[in-house]
Protein backbone atom coordinates (compact mmCIF):
# COMPACT_ATOMS: atom_id res chain seq x y z
CA UNK A 1 0.00 0.00 0.00
CA UNK A 2 1.36 3.18 -1.06
CA UNK A 3 0.03 6.36 1.31
CA UNK A 4 -0.07 10.28 -0.23
CA UNK A 5 -1.02 13.62 0.42
CA UNK A 6 -2.99 16.12 -1.22
CA UNK A 7 -3.62 19.34 -0.35
CA UNK A 8 -6.90 20.13 -0.92
CA UNK A 9 -9.59 22.91 0.63
CA UNK A 10 -7.36 24.67 2.82
CA UNK A 11 -6.15 21.24 4.39
CA UNK A 12 -4.05 18.03 3.81
CA UNK A 13 -5.93 15.07 2.96
CA UNK A 14 -3.98 11.63 3.36
CA UNK A 15 -5.12 8.31 1.39
CA UNK A 16 -3.93 5.21 -0.17
CA UNK A 17 -4.78 4.68 -4.15
CA UNK A 18 -4.47 0.60 -4.09
CA UNK A 19 -5.03 -1.65 -6.73
CA UNK A 20 -5.45 -1.47 -11.33
CA UNK A 21 -5.18 1.82 -11.89
CA UNK A 22 -7.54 1.11 -15.06
CA UNK A 23 -10.45 -0.73 -13.21
CA UNK A 24 -13.68 0.52 -11.82
CA UNK A 25 -13.17 2.66 -8.71
CA UNK A 26 -14.26 1.74 -5.19
CA UNK A 27 -14.40 4.55 -2.70
CA UNK A 28 -14.73 3.92 0.93
CA UNK A 29 -15.37 6.77 3.56
CA UNK A 30 -14.64 6.33 7.41
CA UNK A 31 -16.75 6.47 10.96
CA UNK A 32 -16.13 9.50 13.33
CA UNK A 33 -12.60 8.75 15.44
CA UNK A 34 -11.76 6.01 12.67
CA UNK A 35 -9.08 6.18 10.13
CA UNK A 36 -8.98 4.74 6.99
CA UNK A 37 -7.01 1.56 8.14
CA UNK A 38 -10.39 -0.01 9.34
CA UNK A 39 -10.88 -0.87 5.87
CA UNK A 40 -7.98 -2.89 5.28
CA UNK A 41 -9.27 -6.35 4.87
CA UNK A 42 -12.39 -5.29 2.77
CA UNK A 43 -9.75 -3.36 0.67
CA UNK A 44 -7.68 -6.69 0.48
CA UNK A 45 -10.44 -8.47 -0.81
CA UNK A 46 -11.15 -5.92 -3.58
CA UNK A 47 -8.01 -4.62 -4.57
CA UNK A 48 -7.26 -7.54 -7.26
CA UNK A 49 -10.12 -6.27 -9.37
CA UNK A 50 -10.84 -2.64 -8.64
CA UNK A 51 -8.91 0.46 -8.21
CA UNK A 52 -9.65 1.34 -4.20
CA UNK A 53 -9.25 4.44 -2.74
CA UNK A 54 -9.50 4.82 1.04
CA UNK A 55 -8.58 8.35 2.58
CA UNK A 56 -8.82 10.05 6.24
CA UNK A 57 -11.07 12.86 6.69
CA UNK A 58 -10.17 16.10 7.70
CA UNK A 59 -9.40 15.83 11.78
CA UNK A 60 -8.99 12.10 11.46
CA UNK A 61 -5.75 10.06 11.13
CA UNK A 62 -3.06 11.87 9.55
CA UNK A 63 -5.06 14.52 7.63
CA UNK A 64 -4.88 17.96 7.82
CA UNK A 65 -7.38 19.90 10.36
CA UNK A 66 -8.15 22.79 8.85
CA UNK A 67 -9.89 26.48 9.63
CA UNK A 68 -13.04 25.79 8.34
CA UNK A 69 -16.22 25.36 10.21
CA UNK A 70 -16.81 21.51 9.78
CA UNK A 71 -20.32 20.57 8.19
CA UNK A 72 -21.09 17.42 5.82
CA UNK A 73 -20.70 19.52 3.25
CA UNK A 74 -17.41 20.65 3.84
CA UNK A 75 -16.47 16.72 4.25
CA UNK A 76 -18.29 15.88 1.06
CA UNK A 77 -16.45 18.66 -0.74
CA UNK A 78 -13.02 17.23 0.89
CA UNK A 79 -14.47 13.83 -0.88
CA UNK A 80 -15.22 15.56 -4.22
CA UNK A 81 -12.05 17.59 -4.45
CA UNK A 82 -9.96 14.33 -4.09
CA UNK A 83 -11.91 12.16 -6.93
CA UNK A 84 -10.68 15.24 -9.02
CA UNK A 85 -7.62 15.36 -7.84
CA UNK A 86 -7.22 11.22 -8.52
CA UNK A 87 -9.05 11.73 -12.43
CA UNK A 88 -12.02 9.70 -11.04
CA UNK A 89 -14.93 10.66 -12.79
CA UNK A 90 -17.60 8.08 -11.01
CA UNK A 91 -16.65 5.45 -8.23
CA UNK A 92 -18.74 2.98 -6.19
CA UNK A 93 -19.05 4.81 -2.82
CA UNK A 94 -18.93 3.09 0.62
CA UNK A 95 -20.07 4.84 3.61
CA UNK A 96 -20.08 4.03 7.39
CA UNK A 97 -21.84 6.10 9.57
CA UNK A 98 -20.61 9.99 9.07
CA UNK A 99 -18.84 8.37 6.05
CA UNK A 100 -22.73 7.21 5.05
CA UNK A 101 -23.50 10.56 5.59
CA UNK A 102 -20.51 11.91 3.66
CA UNK A 103 -21.79 9.43 0.92
CA UNK A 104 -25.22 10.11 0.51
CA UNK A 105 -24.79 14.04 0.07
CA UNK A 106 -22.07 13.13 -2.30
CA UNK A 107 -24.88 11.44 -4.63
CA UNK A 108 -27.29 14.25 -3.59
CA UNK A 109 -25.07 17.16 -4.78
CA UNK A 110 -22.99 15.20 -7.73
CA UNK A 111 -25.46 12.14 -8.49
CA UNK A 112 -22.78 11.83 -12.12
CA UNK A 113 -19.99 10.65 -9.35
CA UNK A 114 -21.87 7.79 -7.77
CA UNK A 115 -22.41 4.96 -10.10
CA UNK A 116 -23.87 3.17 -6.50
CA UNK A 117 -24.01 3.47 -2.98
CA UNK A 118 -23.33 0.88 -0.22
CA UNK A 119 -24.30 2.82 3.38
CA UNK A 120 -22.97 0.77 6.21
CA UNK A 121 -24.40 1.78 9.81
CA UNK A 122 -25.68 5.19 9.05
CA UNK A 123 -28.84 7.08 8.38
CA UNK A 124 -29.67 10.60 6.98
CA UNK A 125 -30.26 11.71 10.75
CA UNK A 126 -28.00 10.50 13.53
CA UNK A 127 -28.87 11.61 16.61
CA UNK A 128 -29.94 14.59 18.52
CA UNK A 129 -28.59 17.75 19.40
CA UNK A 130 -28.19 16.71 23.03
CA UNK A 131 -26.37 14.18 22.95
CA UNK A 132 -23.54 15.58 20.48
CA UNK A 133 -23.27 18.74 22.86
CA UNK A 134 -22.90 16.35 25.35
CA UNK A 135 -19.86 14.66 23.60
CA UNK A 136 -18.74 18.02 22.53
CA UNK A 137 -18.35 19.17 25.59
CA UNK A 138 -17.21 16.22 27.52
CA UNK A 139 -13.93 15.89 24.75
CA UNK A 140 -13.59 19.87 24.80
CA UNK A 141 -13.06 19.50 29.04
CA UNK A 142 -11.48 16.23 29.54
CA UNK A 143 -10.12 15.27 26.28
CA UNK A 144 -10.79 11.83 24.06
CA UNK A 145 -9.93 9.56 26.53
CA UNK A 146 -13.41 10.96 28.65
CA UNK A 147 -15.07 8.89 25.74
CA UNK A 148 -12.90 5.71 25.23
CA UNK A 149 -14.64 2.78 26.83
CA UNK A 150 -18.43 4.18 25.92
CA UNK A 151 -17.64 4.49 22.75
CA UNK A 152 -15.54 1.38 22.04
CA UNK A 153 -18.68 -0.56 23.37
CA UNK A 154 -20.73 1.19 21.34
CA UNK A 155 -18.21 0.37 18.02
CA UNK A 156 -17.62 -3.72 18.64
CA UNK A 157 -19.83 -5.99 20.08
CA UNK A 158 -19.36 -7.75 23.26
CA UNK A 159 -18.31 -11.07 21.79
CA UNK A 160 -15.45 -9.26 19.55
CA UNK A 161 -14.06 -7.80 22.74
CA UNK A 162 -14.43 -10.66 24.78
CA UNK A 163 -12.55 -12.61 21.78
CA UNK A 164 -9.61 -10.25 21.10
CA UNK A 165 -8.93 -7.87 23.30
CA UNK A 166 -5.98 -6.91 21.93
CA UNK A 167 -7.26 -5.27 18.45
CA UNK A 168 -10.03 -3.78 20.44
CA UNK A 169 -7.10 -2.21 22.63
CA UNK A 170 -6.02 -0.71 19.69
CA UNK A 171 -8.97 0.50 17.75
CA UNK A 172 -9.41 2.46 21.21
CA UNK A 173 -6.14 3.90 21.24
CA UNK A 174 -6.94 4.56 17.30
CA UNK A 175 -9.93 6.92 18.59
CA UNK A 176 -8.70 8.38 21.89
CA UNK A 177 -5.60 9.69 19.44
CA UNK A 178 -7.80 11.48 17.30
CA UNK A 179 -7.28 15.02 17.92
CA UNK A 180 -10.11 16.64 19.71
CA UNK A 181 -10.67 19.58 17.23
CA UNK A 182 -11.23 17.22 14.32
CA UNK A 183 -13.64 14.62 16.40
CA UNK A 184 -15.81 17.64 17.89
CA UNK A 185 -15.75 19.45 14.70
CA UNK A 186 -17.53 16.38 13.05
CA UNK A 187 -19.72 15.70 16.08
CA UNK A 188 -21.05 19.16 15.11
CA UNK A 189 -21.53 18.02 11.26
CA UNK A 190 -23.01 15.21 12.18
CA UNK A 191 -25.55 16.90 14.80
CA UNK A 192 -26.62 19.82 12.46
CA UNK A 193 -26.69 17.12 9.19
CA UNK A 194 -30.54 16.15 7.99
CA UNK A 195 -30.74 14.81 5.00
CA UNK A 196 -34.02 12.95 4.78
CA UNK A 197 -35.32 15.01 2.00
CA UNK A 198 -32.19 14.74 -0.59
CA UNK A 199 -31.55 11.18 1.08
CA UNK A 200 -35.29 9.85 0.16
CA UNK A 201 -35.11 11.09 -3.39
CA UNK A 202 -31.73 9.08 -4.59
CA UNK A 203 -32.60 6.88 -7.68
CA UNK A 204 -29.33 5.09 -7.81
CA UNK A 205 -28.65 1.87 -7.11
CA UNK A 206 -28.17 1.57 -3.12
CA UNK A 207 -27.92 -0.94 -0.11
CA UNK A 208 -28.36 -0.08 3.60
CA UNK A 209 -25.89 -2.49 5.80
CA UNK A 210 -26.41 -2.61 9.19
CA UNK A 211 -25.31 -4.64 12.37
CA UNK A 212 -27.49 -6.54 14.53
CA UNK A 213 -26.15 -5.17 18.16
CA UNK A 214 -25.29 -1.94 16.51
CA UNK A 215 -26.21 0.77 19.48
CA UNK A 216 -24.96 4.09 17.31
CA UNK A 217 -27.07 3.66 14.66
CA UNK A 218 -29.38 0.58 15.55
CA UNK A 219 -30.80 -1.71 12.80
CA UNK A 220 -34.12 -0.22 12.67
CA UNK A 221 -32.44 3.28 11.94
CA UNK A 222 -30.74 2.07 8.91
CA UNK A 223 -33.96 -0.30 7.80
CA UNK A 224 -36.40 3.37 7.65
CA UNK A 225 -33.79 4.79 6.13
CA UNK A 226 -33.74 1.93 3.09
CA UNK A 227 -37.45 1.97 3.40
CA UNK A 228 -37.24 5.78 2.03
CA UNK A 229 -35.26 5.36 -1.21
CA UNK A 230 -36.63 3.90 -3.74
CA UNK A 231 -35.40 0.15 -4.48
CA UNK A 232 -33.19 0.63 -1.52
CA UNK A 233 -32.02 -3.10 -0.39
CA UNK A 234 -31.25 -3.48 2.78
CA UNK A 235 -29.22 -6.53 4.77
CA UNK A 236 -28.54 -7.22 8.66
CA UNK A 237 -24.93 -8.69 9.61
CA UNK A 238 -25.82 -10.79 12.67
CA UNK A 239 -23.76 -10.17 16.00
CA UNK A 240 -21.80 -7.57 14.72
CA UNK A 241 -21.51 -3.59 16.14
CA UNK A 242 -21.13 -0.26 14.65
CA UNK A 243 -17.79 -1.48 12.67
CA UNK A 244 -18.46 -4.09 10.05
CA UNK A 245 -15.23 -3.80 8.45
CA UNK A 246 -13.54 -4.62 11.18
CA UNK A 247 -15.94 -6.87 12.79
CA UNK A 248 -17.12 -9.30 9.98
CA UNK A 249 -15.14 -8.13 6.61
CA UNK A 250 -15.75 -10.89 4.37
CA UNK A 251 -19.33 -10.88 4.88
CA UNK A 252 -19.48 -7.45 4.22
CA UNK A 253 -17.46 -7.89 1.02
CA UNK A 254 -19.78 -10.63 0.02
CA UNK A 255 -22.91 -8.25 0.51
CA UNK A 256 -20.79 -5.88 -1.29
CA UNK A 257 -19.51 -7.72 -4.15
CA UNK A 258 -23.53 -9.62 -4.77
CA UNK A 259 -24.82 -5.54 -4.72
CA UNK A 260 -21.96 -4.95 -7.49
CA UNK A 261 -22.93 -7.90 -9.46
CA UNK A 262 -26.64 -7.53 -8.79
CA UNK A 263 -26.85 -3.89 -10.20
CA UNK A 264 -24.51 -4.47 -13.01
CA UNK A 265 -22.17 -1.55 -11.82
CA UNK A 266 -19.18 -3.15 -13.81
Amino acid sequence: MTLKVADLNGTHLHYADQGRQDAPVLVFSNSLGTDLRIWDDVVAAFAPAFRVITYDKRGHGLSGIGDAPYSIDLHTRDLLSLLDHLGVENAIVCGLSVGGLIAQHLAAIAPNRVRGLVLCDTAPKIGDATGWNTRIDAIAKGGMEVIGDAVIERWLSETYRARKPALSALYQAMLVRTPVAGYGGTCAAIRDADLTKTTSALSLPVLCVAGSVDQSTPPDLVRAMADSIAHAKFALIEGVGHLPPIEAPQELCRLIDGFIKENALV
